[in-house]
């Protein structure tokens, strides 16, 4: 089973500059630094461009994850999407778009996973996987669109 989920995030900052804080992989590291998440392979710091993958590692549930993932499509400002190539996931796609929404930025996340171990995995999703992915994706858009990130 696919879940799928949206997080709707609005800030007076202007959209050029939220896209590249999204695609920034050192504001991606301070804004999981609860999960000591840092990239170990492929683009490890600066804007993560299309083509590019990344390679993730971090600490959830107390177990150590490793996730690399590649930026699939990119139109600045207005979307760039990431699709897990390896990792925990049977199947983990982050669409990012923006747009303008009156003096400042709209920044909508749309992610879609699948977890692996069939029935088990999908017990998981339903039970708590899902809503604590959101959680994530939301502390990490506050953490954007505070100014800590800059």
């Amino acid at each position: 089973m696919t879940v799928r989920f949206e997080c709707r995030t609005r800030t007076s900052m202007p959209v050029r500059e939220l896209f590249d804080l999204s695609r920034s992989i050192d504001a991606h590291t301070g804004s999981m630094a609860s999960s000591r998440e840092r990239a170990v392979g492929g683009t490890t710091s600066g804007l993560i461009s299309y083509g590019e993958e990344v390679t993730w590692r971090a600490w959830h549930f107390g177990v150590p994850i490793r996730m690399t993932s590649r930026i699939t499509a990119l139109e600045a400002p207005d979307y760039f999407v990431d699709e897990q190539v390896r990792g925990p996931f049977r199947r983990f796609r982050h669409v990012h778009e923006f747009a303008r929404d009156g003096e400042g930025t709209l920044m909508v996340d749309r992610i879609e996973f699948s977890a692996p171990f069939g029935v088990l995995g999908r017990m998981v999703e339903r039970l708590f996987l899902g809503r604590y992915l959101q959680r994530l994706i939301e502390t990490r858009n506050g953490y954007l669109v505070s100014g800590r990130a800059r």
